[in-house]
């Protein structure tokens, strides 16, 4: 049986093969995605800086929400996160799923940040 732990360090493996591999810089940063339990984060990282340009969380009082942990509360991260970064002035950027698969809560932020206007 696996416990969370192992499952966790599994997903760190794999979120460092990943990383080998995509970068982030100021004109096309890397979109950061963690998924807890409870709720969802996204972050625009430019790496060759070593800064986080814009972040969104379901935890942010302006989305409202009551339930952090499901695709409604995701989409609506991934829309607030395409905000931020359009204020930016940054309309591309490179996915960094974070080692977790492309299913449910990550790739429904995904999805809400392409339909807001996020090139990826």
């Amino acid at each position: 049986m696996f416990t969370k732990n192992d499952k966790n360090k599994a997903r760190k493996k794999r979120q460092l093969r990943i990383r080998k591999r995509v970068m982030g810089s100021a004109a096309r940063p890397r979109l950061n995605v963690f998924r807890s339990s409870k709720h969802i984060y996204a972050q625009l990282i430019d790496d060759v800086a070593g800064t986080t340009l814009a972040a969104a969380s379901s935890l942010d009082k302006e989305l409202n929400l009551n339930n952090g942990s499901n695709t409604e509360a995701a989409t609506a991260v991934g829309n607030l996160i395409a905000a931020r970064a359009q204020e930016k002035g940054l309309t591309e950027i490179v996915f960094d799923r974070g080692g977790y698969l492309y299913h449910g809560r990550v790739k429904a932020l995904a999805d809400a940040a392409r339909e807001a206007g996020l090139q990826f």
